[in-house]
């Protein structure tokens, strides 16, 4: 007989079972990854697991999306899962014999194993259809690494979906920075809002012989560097942290010849729209101000990025409860703090109370302080976590009628 919803040791012995199905799966999609918002093979992918389940997958109109909605056997809420499905333009490195066979792609942010872990979630659910009060909002989603893939999907009308509307969202992100197959999460902010910043700064070109005659941006963009790192030092309030790191300079092109520019591309990340704002004026003011002491100007352009990923108060202790009692309490931990990556399911979470958690999958043999991470060429995952991941999106979904009333 299926289990109940309060049946969560058979839960996870269902997804430990079907783990070979899951491994197969996941590493077919490993081995085809596809970067930004059109992602036909892996959107094809998808669909034809979803179709082969008796699901009717809808296909995005703009963007490479796939949405399906299952059914449960008893009137109730809706709840939403999501998985991402963008891989990243890096040359895969692992050696692994299932590793990327598209030059310069890689699934090196475990988008791959994602899918497969609702792919799995879906199939437990079917097993308990009816057992299932409500339905769920499966959210299949391309562009996550940089494109607004969530935001796309907001706007073409996701949560209109159903009806009801989802009452709650749920998602899962993979990492080697945590044992496998455990789970961390925590209420209010989880990861930060990301900015990107554009500076150009404008001197005089001249003879390098003669920097005298000239007005020579390099120690300019130098003298900015420094002063930004300490305007964060010195001016952000360390509870509600900031990071501004300038990852790429680009100044002149000759050993003998004092540049016009100077141009300086980084990254601002905040945990807080209030501090957000704060920083991104005092960014600007740092740099005109160091630019106009030596008679420099600057354009500083920052682009909007993901806003914080905020878990919701109540919806965040009760996913960790449900968690602890999926997969005991020692895999089941509360971040002390909210990681400074940044996410584009913050936009659903806006939207809909819910929670991002985050589950482990670090090889055993691997040393903690050493094993690749995530965006590494060269990150490998215990394909074993999966199991829990697809065991808790199932159990996410069961007893979600109960949290909602």
């Amino acid at each position: 007989m299926p289990d109940t919803t309060a049946d969560f040791p058979g839960l996870l012995r269902s997804a430990r079972a079907m783990l070979p199905e899951l491994v197969t799966l996941r590493r077919r999609l490993h081995r085809r990854p596809e970067v930004g918002l059109e992602l036909p093979e892996t959107r094809t992918a998808i669909a034809g697991e979803l179709r082969a389940l008796g699901l009717d997958p809808r296909l995005g109109l703009t963007v490479s999306s796939v949405v399906a909605v299952l059914e449960g056997g008893l009137p109730g809420p809706t709840v939403l899962l999501r998985a991402d499905m963008d891989a990243l333009p890096l040359s895969e490195d692992t050696g692994l014999p299932f590793a990327s066979e598209v030059p310069g792609r890689m699934h090196a942010c475990g988008h791959d194993t994602h899918m497969t872990m609702l792919i799995g979630g879906v199939r437990l659910l079917l097993e308990r259809r009816a057992a299932l009060r409500g339905r769920v909002l499966l959210m299949f989603q391309p562009g996550e690494e940089g494109f607004f893939g969530a935001r796309e999907m907001l706007t073409d009308g996701l949560l209109a979906t159903t009806d009801p509307a989802p009452t709650g969202a749920f998602a899962l992100h993979i990492g080697t920075n945590y044992p496998s197959g455990t789970i961390s999460g925590r209420p209010g902010p989880m990861m930060a809002a990301a900015d990107k910043l554009k500076i150009t700064i404008r001197g005089r070109g001249g003879h390098a012989s003669m920097p005298q005659m000239a007005l020579d941006p390099v120690p300019v963009a130098a003298e900015v560097i420094l002063a930004l790192q300490a305007m964060v030092t010195r001016t952000v309030d360390i509870f509600d942290p900031a990071v501004v790191t300038i990852a790429h300079i680009e100044a002149g092109f000759r050993d003998n010849i004092v540049p016009e520019t100077a141009f300086l591309e980084g990254t601002m990340r905040t945990l807080s729209e209030t501090n957000r704002a704060g920083v991104q004026e005092r960014i600007r003011r740092v740099v005109d101000g160091v630019c106009a002491a030596h008679g420099a100007t600057a354009e500083v352009e920052i682009e909007a990025g993901y806003p914080v990923t905020v878990n919701d108060a109540s919806f965040a202790p009760w996913a960790m409860g449900i968690a602890r009692s999926l997969l005991g309490h020692a895999a089941v931990s509360e971040a002390p703090a909210p990681l400074m990556g940044a996410e584009d399911f913050s936009y659903v979470l806006q939207r809909v109370p819910g929670s991002l958690f985050f589950i482990g999958a670090r090889p055993l043999e691997l040393d903690p302080a050493t094993a690749p991470m995530n965006h590494s060429n060269r990150v490998v995952y215990d394909e074993a976590a999966m199991a829990s991941g697809a065991a808790l999106y199932a159990a996410i979904a069961l007893e979600h009628a109960g949290r909602a009333g």
